[in-house]
C-alpha cells in the first residue's frame, strides 16, 4: 500500500532501436511522489529533465517519445515504462546520455532483471491507483481502444496485420488475441519477455524515414513472408499480441499510477493508447485517483492476477 522506489542505482548500455545510437542508462532511486523522470545527461542541466507523463507525449509513430517545453526528448520509453509498471516501481530517475532508451533484446525483460538486481524499498507515502469510473473509447479508422470500469486491472487485446499489404506474394497475415490479468510474476513470465517485431518488406521504408536504424535480429523479431528469421524462433506462439499488451501497459503507466480498469484494444498501438489517455483525462467525471486499500492491493498492484490465452 506504500509507494516503492529502487534500493540501489544500476546501469546498462545498449543501442537505440530507431536511432542506432549507443546509449548508457542508469536507474536511480527517487523520493516519494517523484514519479518516473528521465534525465538527459548529454544536454544542459536546465533543460535535461522530462517527466514521464501522458501530457508529455510528443510522438507516437512506432514508439513513444516524450519531451519537455525546451525541446528535450526521449524516444522508445514504452518497454522500460512497462517494466516499472510490472515491478511496481512508482518513483525513479532514468539517467541516459542519448536520445533513446536502449532496445536491449526488444522486450521489457532486461529492465525487469535490472530492477530485481537493484532491489526495491517501500517509502512512507501511500500508493494510489487511477480508477476508471465510466467507459471511455477512441476510434481511429479500424483501430480502437477503450477503458471500462472494473475491480482489477485487465486487458483484452486483438491484433490483425494483413500480410499481403506491400508484402511478397504468399505472405501470411497475423491475427492474434489474448486476455491478460496478471501479477508481477505473471507480467514477468507471460508478457515481459515478448519482443518487438516487424516485417522484412517494411525495413527499408522504415529506415528511410529515420526508424529502425539500430534494429537487428538481436533486438526484434523479423517476419519474412510466413517465416520468422530469428534463429531461436518465437518465445511464445502469440508473441506479437503479447508484445502489444506490453506496449499498452507501458504507455498506460504514463497516467502516473496503476489503473483499476478493463482495457480493450483492437488493432491499436501507441497513437491510439495516447488518444485514449487524453480522452480519459479530458473527462473529469470518468476517473479519480484513490489510495490503495487492502482489498484491492492483490488485484491492482502492480497489475492483476492471471493470464489466459484465447485462440
Amino acid at each position: 500500500m506504500l509507494q516503492r522506489t529502487l534500493k540501489n542505482r544500476i546501469s546498462c548500455t545498449g543501442v537505440g532501436l530507431h536511432t542506432g545510437v549507443q546509449v548508457s542508462l542508469t536507474l536511480h532511486p527517487a523520493a516519494a511522489d517523484t514519479g518516473i523522470v528521465f534525465l538527459r545527461s548529454d544536454v544542459a542541466p536546465g533543460i535535461a529533465r522530462v517527466q514521464a507523463r501522458w501530457d508529455r507525449v510528443r510522438a507516437s509513430v512506432l514508439c513513444t517519445t516524450i519531451g519537455n517545453e525546451f525541446g528535450t526528448s526521449v524516444m522508445t520509453i514504452e518497454h522500460l515504462m512497462a517494466a516499472f509498471a510490472g515491478c511496481g516501481i512508482d518513483n525513479a530517475i532514468v539517467e541516459l546520455n542519448g536520445p533513446e532508451v536502449p532496445a536491449m533484446d526488444g522486450s521489457a525483460h532486461p529492465f525487469v532483471l535490472l530492477m530485481e538486481c537493484a532491489g526495491t524499498i517501500a517509502q512512507e507515502s501511500p500508493r494510489r491507483v487511477l480508477r476508471v469510473l465510466h467507459p471511455v473509447e477512441v476510434v481511429d479508422g479500424d483501430r480502437r481502444a477503450a477503458l471500462r470500469p472494473a475491480h482489477e486491472f485487465r486487458i483484452d487485446f486483438e491484433i490483425d496485420f494483413d500480410g499481403t499489404k506491400g508484402a511478397p506474394k504468399g505472405s501470411a497475415g497475423v491475427h492474434q488475441r489474448r486476455a491478460f490479468r496478471g501479477s508481477a510474476s505473471a507480467f514477468k513470465e507471460e508478457i515481459g519477455r515478448a519482443r518487438t517485431f516487424g516485417f522484412a518488406h517494411e525495413v527499408e521504408a522504415m529506415r528511410a524515414k529515420g526508424f529502425a536504424r539500430g534494429g537487428s535480429l538481436d533486438n526484434a523479431v523479423v517476419v519474412d513472408g510466413d517465416k520468422v528469421l530469428n534463429a531461436g524462433g518465437l518465445r511464445y506462439d502469440d508473441e506479437f499480441v503479447r508484445h502489444k499488451i506490453l506496449d499498452c501497459i507501458g504507455d498506460l503507466y504514463l497516467a502516473g499510477a496503476p489503473m483499476v480498469a478493463h482495457v480493450v484494444g483492437l488493432r491499436s498501438g501507441h497513437a491510439v493508447t495516447h488518444m485514449l489517455l487524453r480522452a480519459l483525462f479530458a473527462d473529469k467525471s470518468a476517473w479519480r485517483f484513490e489510495p490503495v486499500v487492502s482489498d484491492i492491493v492483490r488485484e491492482t498492484t502492480p497489475l492483476a492476477t492471471a493470464a489466459v490465452a484465447t485462440a
